[in-house]
């Protein structure tokens, strides 16, 4: 019935004496823009760390998972933004991680790879030794004769077709650390074609 009402006034001028009909004739603009500021005002005054509180999901047993292991400040390394990271350490090993609820930066939260960032420690898919495949079966193989074998293989490219035959592909994996080093070999390479995998 609103809609019939709205469309009857549309074509109709205030000359003609039309009456302005909402879909809910109770709120009027003014109303609405009050309740919708005092709707952000509750919710910044609901964000701050005075209403807010650390959550603990698995409560006593989590803390008591590893006994004798240290929380590390740490920041996240997959990007330049600098996301803090609460670090589990357990004889050296980075066995569990919290978001940094007081960080000034993640401000208690942070992006996906932020919150896999353990897995690249932890994951058992990580690769742990250089692979090769032989015969359509990958096998694993030594360092030395991985770096052996992909040192020849590029110095051959370099002399037959010079340092720009060389393409470098980054990874959203990388932390900055990875993405700093692949830049600084590119240019000792003498090779500007460095990208990254999002825009192939």
């Amino acid at each position: 019935m609103s809609r019939s009402r709205i469309g009857n006034t549309l074509g109709c001028g205030a000359e003609n004496g039309a009456r302005r009909v909402t879909l809910n004739p109770k709120v009027a603009r003014r109303s609405f823009l009050k309740l919708s500021a005092a709707t952000a005002a509750l919710t910044g005054a609901a964000m701050t760390t005075k209403m807010t509180r650390k959550a603990s999901a698995a409560g006593k047993a989590a803390k008591e998972a590893h006994p004798g292991s240290t929380m590390v400040r740490s920041v996240c390394t997959h990007c330049a933004v600098g996301c803090g990271i609460n670090a589990e350490v357990n004889n050296g090993v980075w066995i569990r991680q919290e978001i940094a609820q007081d960080h000034p930066v993640s401000r208690g939260g942070y992006c996906c790879k932020g919150a896999s960032a353990i897995d690249m420690v932890t994951s058992e898919k990580r690769l742990k030794n250089p692979m090769k495949k032989v015969g359509g079966k990958w096998e694993k193989i030594s360092w030395d004769q991985a770096l052996d074998e992909i040192s020849k293989k590029l110095t051959t490219i370099r002399e037959n077709d010079g340092p720009d035959a060389v393409h470098l592909n980054g990874s959203a994996k990388v932390s900055t650390e990875m993405a700093y080093l692949q830049r600084k070999f590119a240019a000792f390479w003498g090779s500007n074609n460095v990208d990254h995998q999002a825009r192939i």
